[in-house]
This record gives C-alpha cells, structure tokens and sequence, in this order.
C-alpha cells in the first residue's frame, strides 16, 4: 500500500518539485495538490490522505490554521509542515497543534520521504537546526490575548480598528499593545509586530 499524500504549497515550482520528487518513491503516491490553505481540508476531505505536506505561509489561510482545519476535518490526516522560514516559533506552534513534525523547504528529498514515513507511522521528525533554536528561543511570552492584538496590529491598524475588529474595547487593546511591547523588549508597537514576527510568534 502506498502512503497517500496531499500538497499544499502555493508556489507552483515548489509544488511540482515536491510531487515531482516524491513520484520517484515506491511506496508514496501524491493524491492530491492545493495552492491555498482554504483549499487543503475539501482536497483532504474528497482525497483522503494519510499525510499531509502544509506550507507555512500560503493564501487563503496560513498553514498554522490549515493544520487546526484539517485536525478537526480529518483527525486520521499526519501533517508535517514545510517552511522556507526557520522561525522557532512557528515549529513551538505547530507541534502544539499537533503537527507530525516540521521541516525547512530545501530538506533533501530522501529527508522528506523518511519524514513522510515516520508520520504515516505515528512518529514525529522536526529539522534539527530548528528544533535547537526554538530549545534556545523559549515559548513565546506573549498571551494568547496579546498574539492576536499584535496579529491585528500588523499594517499600522489604529486602535480603533483592532477593537472593533477584535470586538474590544480601546482600553482593554491599548492594555494587551503595552503588554506586547513590554514583553518583546520593543520600543513601540512597529518595532514588537517585527520582533514577534521575526520570532515566529505571530
């Protein structure tokens, strides 16, 4: 039987290359690929893979919350995310969200086949690179709260906006701002959108 694979990446050479690559393996069959992260849980849904390759940054939606959908849509679905970013934070992120494991996009291809293995298996494989600097980094400090009015934040949104986009009052998202910069060591709130970001914490 032949692990069954779907491919959510939404750069069309990478996408080829990897299903390209992975054609090449005896005992993996590509089934299914999106561009989008709000294509991946109807694609899983109508391909039934057992693992699925999400890249972090895509339209639509991000592959962080590709993977939340697609846990709930198909909980029998491994996911192992790809990024081209080595940001501690989102590998912290995604094996909190239960992620199978988590590699950097120029993983050699027999890397990738064996990471696909392992998941279809119930193992787990996270690049060593980054394992040891989200180990260094730390969890983020930011609050749950705090990541979404900073998420908000991000563009230069106005007070104003981010509560009426987060239902909030413009005290309560003052009050998460400055407790955002406090924790990221920012001077302002520019400054703690790109060290969060940096950071993988957004």
């Amino acid at each position: 039987m032949k692990i069954r694979v779907l491919i959510a990446e939404d750069q069309a050479m990478v996408r080829g290359a990897l299903a390209a690559l992975l054609a090449l393996e005896h005992d993996i069959e590509v089934v299914a690929e999106v561009a989008g992260g709000d294509q991946v849980v109807p694609a899983a849904l109508e391909h039934r893979p057992e693992v699925a390759l999400l890249d972090i940054e895509m339209p639509g939606m991000d592959g962080l919350a590709a993977l939340a959908a697609l846990r709930e849509a198909l909980p029998s679905c491994r996911t192992l995310m790809l990024t081209t970013f080595g940001r501690p934070g989102y590998l912290r992120r995604a094996m909190d969200q239960g992620a199978y494991g988590f590699l950097v996009k120029d993983t050699p291809a027999t890397e990738l086949a064996g990471a696909i293995r392992r998941a279809a298996a119930g193992q787990r494989t996270v690049d060593p690179g980054l394992a040891a600097a989200a180990l260094a980094e730390g969890s983020s400090p930011l609050s749950e709260r705090e990541r979404e009015v900073l998420s908000a934040a991000v563009g230069g949104a106005t007070i104003a906006d981010i509560a009426a986009r987060l239902s909030l009052s413009e005290g309560t998202v003052r009050n998460h701002l400055s407790a955002a910069i406090r924790k990221t060591g920012a001077r302002n709130r520019a400054e703690a959108v790109s060290i969060a970001q940096r950071k993988g914490w957004l």
